[in-house]
């Protein structure tokens, strides 16, 4: 298979198996690289299983799905990456380890190989300074789960080239999503809207004022959301939640991003949420 249709992966959690299924649907033959086998066969048994659904559901075709298995390819060293058109890092919301992986990426990609992040607010005008391609450095946050939902930030750093920001919008549209436009700024569109939502319901949980169950059914039903912002908290991971109202209070120095003091003693805890099988609500 021929370089431009070779993608590379870096996090084979929930988004990164959820990008890689994305790719793979869309004919692309998929890198899929976490640290170690265990989490790389962890991830490809997530898309058998989304595949799986979709075959119930009768939205593929059994050999659609043995297609899209087959291109996935589960991998523990980054050496293959160099064949890549594109990498995208899904790896966990820290900026050290994200630093760390745009160091490696440079060394071992072609140097027209465009390193995507899905960071969900770390600034990628500073990611791209840490390699010696900024102009080739960008953002595409997907969302939860990949592989239904159709949006696609993509955030140009300061650095990023005019040509790499119209073969991301092109390569987001061409894998069947929406792509918008957005400025690099601390947490971005959606969760400098989303995540302060989310604090503030906390937050008033926390106060006593409503439980849990009443507070997601007032947003569903007073406001329209398909989901409540707790249970979309676990959804997310509490501990995701966490490190963007640091990033969002961090970038703005304005108390209104301050994490609620419950958010952070429930990470503390380890109750991460769907994760770990307890947030706001216990999981089985």
């Amino acid at each position: 298979m021929e370089r431009s249709s070779v993608v590379g992966v870096v996090g084979a959690g929930t988004m990164g198996n959820g990008i890689a299924q994305a790719f793979a649907g869309a004919g692309y033959r998929v890198l899929m690289y976490d640290i170690s086998e265990t989490a790389v066969a962890r991830g490809r048994a997530a898309i058998e299983s989304s595949l799986g659904k979709l075959l119930q559901k009768e939205k593929i075709k059994q050999e659609e799905r043995d297609a899209i298995l087959q291109r996935v390819e589960p991998v523990t060293s980054l050496s293959g990456f160099k064949d890549c058109r594109v990498v995208i890092e899904a790896a966990t919301e820290n900026a050290s380890v994200k630093a760390d992986l745009f160091r490696k990426l440079d060394d071992v990609c072609a140097n027209d190989t465009i390193l995507a992040t899905n960071t969900s607010s770390i600034s990628i005008t500073k990611v791209a300074s840490i390699t010696k391609r900024p102009q080739r450095v960008i953002g595409m946050h997907f969302f939860n789960p990949v592989p239904v939902m159709k949006l696609v930030e993509v955030i140009r750093a300061r650095q990023t080239s005019d040509e790499v920001h119209a073969e991301t919008v092109a390569l987001c549209r061409e894998l069947g999503k929406t792509p918008v436009e957005v400025r690099n700024s601390p947490g971005f569109v959606a969760n400098r809207i989303v995540l302060p939502m989310i604090n503030e319901a906390i937050y008033t949980y926390s106060e006593g004022l409503a439980s849990v169950e009443d507070i997601d059914t007032t947003l569903k039903l007073g406001m329209g959301h398909p989901m409540g912002p707790l249970a979309l908290a676990d959804l997310i991971g509490l501990d995701t939640c966490l490190s963007i109202m640091e990033v969002l209070a961090d970038g703005f120095r304005d108390s209104k991003y301050r994490p609620c003091p419950l958010l952070r003693e429930m990470v503390e805890a380890g109750d991460l949420g769907r994760k770990t099988g307890k947030g706001f609500y216990t999981y089985t």
